[in-house]
Parts: C-alpha cells; structure tokens; sequence
C-alpha cells in the first residue's frame, strides 16, 4: 500500500519593498494611478500610488488591487491625493479649463484675485498653476485672447474701432500701445491683410538646398528652406498673402549671402533683427531657441522647463512647428526626450543635415582651440 504524503503549501506574500508596484510608488507614477491603490497603516489612510505625501516605510504599507480593497482596510481617503476622486493633475486641469473660459467669455478682464477665488484656491497656488499648465500668466493669456480676437474682427471685415472695443479694451489709446507686438503692423494694414506692406526677398543656395529670406522694415519676417525656389516663392506668398513682394537688389542679395553663410558655418553666429510675429506664449518659446549654442540639442521638455511652463511640452512642439525663421531661431536643435529627431517644418533630413553640421563644426573648433592653448 503506498501513502502519498503531499505538503500544505502556502504561497509567502512578497514583501512590498520587492514588489514592483513599490518602486512606482516611490516614483510617485501618475500612469500607475487607478491600477492599483496602497494604504499605510501608521497614518490610518489610503492613496493613489503617485501621492506627493512623504514615502511611507514599506512595513507599514499594504497594497491593494482594487479601491473596494482598500476602502476595506476602514482606513480614510488621503486629503492630498484624493484616491476616491479625480486626481490632483486632472482636477487642476479642469480648474485651469474653466479659467480659461471665465477669461474668454468676461467683456472686463477678471483679476487673478477674482479668478483664484472662483476656483477655491489661493491666488499664488492658482497663479503657478496656470502658467504651468498653459505656459501664460492669467494676465498674458487674456491679453493674447484678446489679440486673437482682435484679428479675428479686422479678418472678419469689422471696422478698427469695433474690432477694438469688442476685444475687452477700454479705449483705443491702451490698444495702439500694443498694436504693433499683436499684430505685426498697424491695425488698419493688418485688417487689409498686410496690403500696401512691402516684403523684400532673395532666394539663394546652400549645401542643403534653396534657402529664401525676405524682409519688412521691421527686420526679417521669414527664413524658409527647401529643394524649390518656387515652391518658397509660394510659401512666401501664402504668409503675406497681400503684401508687395519685391526681389531684392545687390544690398539686399549681400544680407541673403550672410545668412548663407551661417548655414555654412554657423560658428560664425548670425546678429539680424528679426521681425518676429507670433503669441505671448511662441515668443517666449523662440527667444529660449536663440538661447541654445550652436551644436547642442535639447528636449522640448527642457525648453517647457526652461520658460516656466513644465507641462506645456505639446505646445512648445507646436509653438517650434509655427517658426518661420529657419537657423535664425534654430528650431532643429530640439529633439525628443529620448533623442529621436521628430518634425521639422523644412524636413526631418535636412534638421538631420544642419544637426550634423554644427556638431563636425564645433568639434572642429573645438580642436583648434586645443592646438592653440598647446602652442
């Protein structure tokens, strides 16, 4: 007779400090948010795994599979993180959202203090999270909403003065102060659309294809690249779609020529004034371009980080994709976090291309420099 002797066995929980939950814990990783849920037994409460409360021991710390579970445990709901309720990030989206529509539908500017009391929160929490969220200021974003609908009226047909006071400005005078920044030119051009504005351009030829730069009296409006000088010809049209084109004459061939040459060697640096035309929010964009050295890259989060705005990383994408001073303001040094080249407005081969270049040049240079300091 044989007896088989089979043991009890009974599995071990993994202690929560080897389980991989508690390294997204220790992350505080919001895309680990409504996976799962932990509770702590020393504080009697429950959380979201990405809680900013302060890390728990792993010993005291039970994790949960469901939020019934942890609701089972008779702890309370974390006051920080809500764990029962939308998130901290979401709900300050939606804070920021309604915000938003609050400006955009007020006939008076509402002021921060008014904007953080509708909310429930005070106004220096409401005012960093705006701008983090919206890269603008409460301020900046009305005064761009305000511009966008400005234009809107002159494109519509509405005379200056109406297109004005329907925007939210109290008088013409506080307008006119900042006509120029808004829209590039006079209001009454603008609404012509840039009829009777002269742009100056030439076309000329790099190593990496046709290279079109034109010219208001402001400065340069446009630095646009491509295989077909044509095609650029038509580009240019499209922008200024009213204005007078007029090629430009030998001194103006000689301004082509050194913006040319930057492309060539852009260790040589490229001082013009450009006439820059864009928002709040895209200007403070590409001044933080100008400010990348020639032969570095950096990430479009570095450079969300860089203006203040650490979570407006898709608008910075777009606010580079908007850029119509190609090596100007260099667009192409900004590469994704993981080191991927995404879009360029001009080619993915050619940001590739210029990339390439300002990498062997400064290399180079930094080569003569070494012989130099050696001699």
């Amino acid at each position: 007779m044989f007896i088989t002797l089979a043991k009890d066995l009974k599995s071990t929980p993994l202690p929560v400090a080897d389980d991989p939950r508690w390294a997204r814990i220790v992350a505080r990783d919001k895309s680990a948010d409504g996976q799962f849920w932990y509770s702590v037994a020393t504080t009697g409460v429950y959380c979201r795994p990405s809680c900013p409360s302060r890390r728990a021991n792993p010993v005291n710390v039970q994790l949960h599979d469901t939020l019934a579970q942890a609701k089972a445990t008779g702890f309370r709901a974390c006051r920080r993180c809500n764990p029962d309720g939308p998130s901290l990030e979401a709900g300050n989206a939606a804070m920021v959202a309604d915000a938003c529509r609050r400006i955009e539908q007020s006939e008076e500017e509402p002021s921060l203090a008014e904007l953080a009391d509708a909310a429930g929160r005070s106004a220096g929490y409401f005012h960093r999270v705006f701008k983090a969220i919206t890269g603008l200021t409460p301020k900046d974003y009305a005064a761009a909403h305000r511009a966008a609908r400005v234009r809107q009226g002159l494109e519509d047909g509405a005379s200056v003065t109406v297109a004005i006071y329907d925007a939210g400005f109290n008088s013409s005078g506080r307008f006119y102060e900042k006509s120029t920044g808004m829209l590039g030119m006079t209001p009454t051009r603008y609404r012509a659309g840039g009829a009777n504005e002269d742009i100056r351009f030439a076309v000329g030829e790099t190593s990496l294809g046709a290279i079109l730069v034109a010219s208001s009296r402001r400065g340069v409006a446009s630095i646009l690249l491509g295989d077909d000088p044509d095609a650029l010809v038509r580009d240019l049209q499209d922008r200024f779609p009213k204005a007078r084109l007029i090629g430009g004459d030998r001194d103006y061939e000689a301004l082509v020529a050194r913006v040319v040459g930057f492309v060539e060697a852009p260790q040589l640096g490229l001082d013009l004034p450009l006439d820059v035309r864009g928002t709040a929010f895209q200007q403070r964009v590409w001044q933080a371009l100008q400010d990348i050295p020639v032969g570095g890259t950096v990430s479009y989060a570095e450079i969300a980080a860089r203006i203040g705005a650490p979570r407006a990383t898709r608008a910075v994408a777009a606010a580079c994709a908007a850029n119509a001073h190609a090596v100007a303001i260099p667009c192409h040094r900004v590469i994704r976090k993981d080191g991927v080249l995404s879009g360029y407005a001009w080619g993915a081969e050619r940001k590739r291309a210029l990339l390439d270049h300002e990498a062997g040049g400064s290399a180079k240079a930094a080569g003569r420099a070494c012989r130099s300091s050696r001699a």
